[in-house]
């Protein structure tokens, strides 16, 4: 078991715009946890799930610009590295490497621009929720707006579980 007492400090707060093909979330910033999970990468999927995120895969990250309406999504790298553009085409880009997580609220854009040959990732929903996979398309935009907005901030955190930084940091951006 992880030494999990910390200030939590080390987690890194992105917000993202609508940039009117990809919505983002207009509350909730993603949240970025560097080397979190460093010693133990292989156990990424076993943990988000035991810490209430379910519905878990494992494989990489699309090459094209997509988002989840439907759901919160948790990635957890596993191996080697990825960079991505998370927020649509102008937002930012992000490194990642084994034992990082990154949270994507739902409508957060996301994208893999180069990864590693043994890059390996596993994503996660709170509470084992379903999720739908957009690509902004303008025909989908209405419905995915009003999904967004009625998607719950979770129960649990994925690194931390029960009482972990995810629902307080989220709740004190919830409008």
């Amino acid at each position: 078991m992880r030494d999990l007492r910390q200030d939590y400090s080390d987690i890194q707060s992105m917000k993202f715009q609508d940039d009117g093909v990809i919505p983002n979330h207009p509350h909730l910033p993603v949240l970025l946890y560097k080397g979190v999970w460093r010693t133990e990468p292989t156990r990424a999927e076993s943990d988000l799930n035991r810490n209430g995120w379910g519905n878990s895969w494992i494989n990489g990250v699309y090459d094209y610009h997509h988002y989840h309406s439907n759901a919160h999504e948790a990635l957890a790298v596993m191996s080697g590295f990825v960079k991505l553009i998370i927020g649509g085409e102008n937002g930012k880009k992000v490194y990642l490497e084994s034992g990082d997580v990154v949270v994507l609220p739902a409508g957060t854009g996301h994208k893999r621009l180069e990864a590693s040959p043994d890059f390996r990732i596993a994503g996660a929903y709170p509470g084992g929720m379903g999720y739908n996979t957009r690509t902004g398309k303008p025909g989908e935009r209405p419905e995915a707006l009003q999904e967004i907005l009625e998607v719950p901030v979770p129960g649990t955190d994925p690194v931390y579980g029960e009482g972990g930084p995810l629902t307080k940091l989220w709740l004190n951006h919830r409008v």
